[in-house]
């Protein structure tokens, strides 16, 4: 099975003595970033609905764009989603075979893989940033990105996507160009009146889903419903085929 993720708005830089990889649609990041150059701070603030500061601390990265520091990509982001997938304690056969089978959805750079290198950005796939192609960052990756899904899904000889990315991320994979089966898990949290989404709790579950799925090299969508870690537990009276529903007591504030 292929796994996708979206990234992280949040960042670590710090080296690390790890091997990196070129993305796959490198060329196409350095155009994104050349037009994101043309904009002052003001516009960028105003694009990504961020604060001053942060609007022009990415108006420099993307002026520097090219010549940064560059990591790994499942280890440079660090929101919710990597504290789950914890990638920075997969043993080195572990991120092999993440790097063949899990896949990270960027509004930079497309598609990555898990060693591949990234240098310091943020621009969130729903920004609508005009370019040749179009007027949103949907527009730019048009069907390119499902396509090179199918392509590496060929490869591995499966037929099955696993979607652990938020809608909007998820939103840039053209689903008349995608040719697999999308298996959609769902995490909730015993609530009073029934269970219910969190978005916190459930974006650390998607990477832990990610990670029981890489470190079991899960091939069969029917073994999903395995997963237990953080307390979860699979509810087949709340799923569909391709939807697995999983809860978990109500967690302390």
């Amino acid at each position: 099975m292929l796994v996708v993720l979206s990234p992280a708005k949040k960042l670590d830089m710090s080296a690390v003595d790890t091997p990196a990889t070129a993305p796959h649609f490198v060329d196409d990041a350095m155009a994104l970033a050349k037009v994101a150059r043309g904009l002052k701070p003001a516009d960028l603030q105003k694009l990504m609905g961020i604060s001053e500061s942060l609007a022009k601390l990415n108006a420099d990265r993307f002026k520097s764009f090219g010549t940064m520091e560059t990591k790994p990509a499942a280890l440079a982001f660090a929101g919710d989603t990597y504290t789950g997938l914890e990638a920075g304690s997969l043993a080195p056969e572990e991120m092999d075979y993440a790097q063949d089978h899990l896949r990270i959805l960027s509004g930079l750079y497309g598609l990555l893989r898990p060693r591949d290198a990234i240098e310091p950005y943020r621009l969130e796939m729903g920004s609508r940033l005009k370019t040749r192609r179009g007027k949103s960052l949907y527009d730019y990756w048009g069907d390119r990105i499902a396509k090179a899904l199918n392509e590496q899904a060929d490869t591995l000889g499966t037929d099955t996507l696993v979607n652990c990315a938020s809608q909007e991320y998820f939103g840039a994979v053209k689903p008349d160009a995608l040719k697999l089966r999308i298996v959609t898990p769902v995490f909730m949290e015993e609530k009073p009146d029934g269970p219910k989404i969190v978005s916190f709790f459930a974006k650390q579950a998607r990477g832990a889903m990610a990670r029981f799925i890489l470190q079991r090299r899960l091939t069969d969508p029917d073994s999903l419903t395995e997963f237990d870690s953080g307390g979860y537990r699979h509810r087949p009276d709340l799923s569909e085929p391709n939807k697995p529903v999983f809860v978990r007591p109500q967690q302390a504030a």
